[in-house]
């Protein structure tokens, strides 16, 4: 039982630096989006990609970790969560102390990562309607009908609505 905890708080241990990883990118992410600096931005979500999969890889390690501690003390599994194996543990202080500590310095960097992912995602939302509002004033502009502005001879100057001949109309 000793190794198996021993195992789950260096996976955990080993989690929370991947997180810690994952939350340096994304706030250097922030000023990337805010500055639209689009290949920057690839170059940092691949390396984001590259420490999610490595997180992955601890939280499968984490759950047979689990399993296995479960399968010792006779608990169910989907029972079994973090808090529960430090309450259990009040007669070995020294592992239930480093438990107890990794779990709450875990919590608070996925929580801090989620809020700087959320904010980041907020940016991204709001770049892009700005894109599709410059999008749609093109198209309106492209698709804007002629006026009826005639020259002398009865002719349409072919004056586009919004467009402009560059002069001034002293007529008007």
């Amino acid at each position: 039982m000793a190794s198996l905890m021993e195992d789950l708080i260096d996976c955990l241990e080993q989690e929370e630096k991947e997180f810690s990883q994952l939350l340096t990118l994304s706030r250097k992410k922030t000023p990337v989006i805010v500055n639209n600096k689009v290949s920057e931005l690839e170059k940092i979500t691949d390396e984001e990609q590259i420490i999610v999969s490595r997180i992955t890889s601890l939280e499968n390690k984490r759950e047979t970790v689990t399993k296995d501690i479960a399968e010792v003390i006779n608990k169910d599994v989907e029972e079994l969560k973090l808090t529960t194996l430090i309450d259990l543990m009040s007669n070995q202080p020294k592992e239930r102390n480093r438990l107890s500590d990794i779990h709450d310095k875990l919590s608070a960097t996925v929580r801090e990562v989620r809020q700087v992912n959320e904010n980041n995602a907020e940016l991204i939302k709001h770049s892009l309607e700005m894109v599709n509002f410059d999008l749609n004033i093109l198209q309106a502009m492209r698709q804007a009908p002629e006026t009826a502005n005639y020259g002398r001879g009865a002719v349409s100057t072919g004056e586009m609505l919004g467009g402009s001949s560059g002069g001034f109309d002293a007529k008007q």
